[in-house]
């Protein structure tokens, strides 16, 4: 029960304490969880950029809908997807592959063949709506680790991601950021939310069973 009661702990802080900041192994920790979260046909299309630098921040923070978050968590972590699938980048994923594992690079021609098949007669835009929601199972694991380590966390989606992307020049990457997650530890007089009853769907509302 342990994953439950670090999920009943957490939840979206809503001002930070902007002296307190969280160790480098706890955010190796966190960016960890993203690292091994699944992904479809396991090619990992996306990135995690993890921004500490105040005056970086304080950049950020134009494009950001709660900017005294932003500014004031300790690290700003940005989930950013691949602008598209292309031939390359499935095959680099599917090299690693079989290079780690010891087997011929070309092991898994027919399948990755399939893919390329699939995702390159679509546009760009069906290509980083179907990487996007991958980098969201990174986000959900992200979340889940910050709250084992007892590190308060918001999931961001209210913010410009033009600015963000800009700043970042994140298209040099070939990378559109997704998502966003402020870390830090919770101004505990300000953060209001945290001082609420924590409220969820009842249980038999939220299942269906089907037996």
């Amino acid at each position: 029960m342990a994953l439950i009661e670090d999920l009943n702990w957490r939840h979206a802080v809503k001002a930070y304490d902007a002296t307190k900041k969280v160790s480098k192994q706890n955010i190796d920790k966190i960016v960890e969880a993203a690292r091994l979260a699944p992904t479809s046909s396991g090619l990992q299309a996306f990135q995690v950029l993890v921004v500490e630098n105040q005056e970086l921040k304080e950049k950020l923070v134009k494009g950001a809908l709660n900017p005294e978050c932003m500014r004031d968590c300790s690290h700003v972590i940005i989930f950013a997807g691949w602008d598209r699938y292309t031939e390359e980048r499935i095959d680099k994923v599917y090299n690693h592959t079989t290079d780690v594992r010891g087997l011929e690079r070309g092991r898994f021609s027919s399948y990755t063949d399939m893919l390329k098949k699939m995702y390159l007669a679509q546009s760009a835009e069906e290509n980083f709506a179907h990487i996007a929601r991958q980098t969201y199972i990174a986000l959900g694991l992200s979340l889940a680790q910050a709250a084992e380590l007892k590190v308060d966390s918001t999931p961001v989606e209210g913010f410009d991601n033009s600015v963000v992307d800009e700043i970042l020049e994140l298209d040099k990457l070939g990378l559109k950021s997704v998502s966003l997650m402020y870390v830090g530890y919770a101004d505990a007089p300000n953060d209001w939310i945290g001082q609420m009853k924590k409220v969820r769907t009842p249980t038999e509302e939220f299942v269906v069973e089907f037996k």
